[in-house]
């Protein structure tokens, strides 16, 4: 099980009052939350997860993709002051559960967990695992090993569900981004195509490459507007192929890991009693140590 972190934490965040304060006094709404998040997802299941890990984002003025487009997210206003301020916290959270937490400068929690998906697609090709996320963007890692579960609204992604959803395969997300852009994240896109026309595209021609490579078809094919889709592909073919690049998420991060050290051992118990009490978390203590270290 693979959690991308940043869903969760600003979740709990918007969620929480923001009058919930440690005996210190600080703001920790957003660290209580995400610990009852972890809490909820290390105990409710039939079965005790196996191998777990937690990516955080730690780059989000700084990843590789602002580098090749600065424009990247930049329509988004920084973390709050007092949600900045319990990041930290979310990740010790995390850690005193015995859990493997990542986080990274440069590449963003999405390519931190594709990277971890191959490794665990690559070391046990029969075995399945979840990515727990609420982020679309994750629904090109899906496949017969992989699915993505939005646990706060427990809504399970197979390629199946994800065609539902998008009406492309998980493999054409990519792309599917590529053409339409994301507001979310400021990825461009191919003005004048929106999400349906993308997913039509590429229904009848299967990939960007091959729309690019043949705009004679393109504008031949049975679709609204297809002359001027042609004639936009073409007047952007480079701004598509950014897109590309910027939705695309990495799979070859040097994470320094093996898939052995995410196996979840349980609870750290003198680590978690310590945090709990320094952050007020005195129903949640005894949450976590119920779940105890494994044998």
């Amino acid at each position: 099980m693979l959690v991308d972190a940043s869903p969760y934490i600003f979740r709990a965040f918007f969620a929480l009052p923001s009058s919930m304060r440690t005996p210190a006094g600080d703001p920790v709404n957003a660290a209580y939350g995400f610990a009852g998040f972890l809490l909820r997802l290390l105990g409710e299941g039939a079965e005790r997860p196996r191998r777990v890990a937690v990516a955080f984002d730690g780059s989000l003025t700084t990843s590789f993709r602002n580098q090749i487009y600065p424009a990247y997210k930049a329509q988004r206003e920084l973390p709050p002051a007092d949600l900045e301020a319990q990041q930290a916290w979310c990740r010790e959270i995390a850690e005193a559960l015995g859990l493997v937490t990542l986080i990274d400068s440069e590449y963003e929690a999405d390519d931190l967990l594709a990277t971890l998906s191959r490794c665990l697609r690559e070391s046990d090709p029969v075995v399945p695992h979840r990515i727990v996320s609420s982020d679309k963007d994750l629904s090109q890692l899906v496949g017969p090993q992989v699915r993505l579960w939005d646990f706060a609204r427990d809504e399970l992604y197979g390629p199946s569900e994800v065609l539902a959803k998008f009406g492309v395969r998980p493999e054409q997300i990519v792309d599917f981004l590529a053409l339409a852009g994301d507001p979310v994240d400021n990825i461009p896109g191919v003005r004048g195509i929106g999400r349906k026309t993308a997913a039509s595209l590429l229904a009848e021609l299967g990939s960007l490459d091959a729309a690019l490579g043949d705009l004679e078809r393109v504008a031949a094919l049975e679709i609204r507007g297809a002359r001027g889709i042609a004639r936009k592909l073409g007047e952007q073919r480079d701004q598509a192929l950014l897109s590309r690049r910027l939705a695309r998420v990495v799979s070859e991060v040097e994470t320094g890991l093996e898939v052995d050290q995410l196996i979840w051992r349980g609870v750290r118990p003198e680590r978690w009693a310590a945090l709990c009490e320094r952050l007020g978390f005195g129903r949640l203590a005894e949450q976590g140590a119920a779940l105890g270290p494994s044998g």
